[in-house]
């Protein structure tokens, strides 16, 4: 939902950054794997209760996912570059639920299972999908810059990034946070796999 709106406001500034990393002769990979690895920094910070540290390294690693896309677009968008990203992508938004697991596994263990459990459901329905509408040579009139089919819902990149960085905020809401997202995260799931089901069967048609 907030995608749409936080691109129009974020572009503008990511494209001069990327033009500005790109005479440097930074690749887009390469911003790609430091923005993953800063961002993985946010586990042993949130296992270890640094719930301000984590964020920063959370926010961090989305500024440099932003970053990586703006500076594709200025060198070349490749199917393995769009690789590299969404699965390091899907490993960063599983560490996190796990960090607050690790944090207090005694309250937050069901909770943080439930939230990597429904992510599994929207990465997988999300995959599917643009695998087969490649398949298919199904166009995305909405996100046609990207290197695979973005498949939209209530649960997305901004979604996310907000519900984490509300966990971080009010760590001792994390079980309640946790749920009401995850819960949220199957709406996407059930409408992904029923839209995503209708217009595969219509072009077999």
């Amino acid at each position: 939902m907030l995608d749409s709106f936080g691109i129009k406001v974020v572009k503008r500034p990511l494209a001069m950054f990327a033009e500005m990393v790109d005479e440097m002769g930074v690749s887009a990979n390469q911003v790609t794997l430091a923005g993953f690895c800063i961002g993985f920094l946010a586990l042993p910070a949130l296992a270890m209760q640094q719930y301000e540290l984590a964020l920063i390294f959370i926010m961090i690693n989305r500024m440099m996912d932003g970053l990586d896309g703006a500076l594709a677009r200025i060198q070349g968008i490749t199917d393995a570059g769009g690789f590299l990203d969404i699965s390091l992508d899907f490993l960063f938004y599983s560490l996190v639920p796990f960090g607050f697991i690790l944090a207090n596994p005694d309250v937050n263990a069901v909770a943080g299972a439930f939230l990597i459990f429904s992510f599994i459901g929207t990465g997988s329905s999300f995959l599917a999908f643009a695998i087969m509408a490649s398949k298919q040579g199904i166009d995305d009139p909405v996100y046609s810059n990207k290197s695979l089919y973005y498949m939209t819902g209530l649960t997305e990149g901004s979604e996310t990034i907000l519900c984490f960085m509300l966990m971080c905020l009010f760590p001792a809401h994390f079980v309640m946070i946790a749920c009401v997202f995850g819960a949220m995260c199957w709406f996407t799931t059930g409408s992904r796999i029923y839209n995503g089901y209708q217009t595969l069967a219509k072009q077999i048609r």
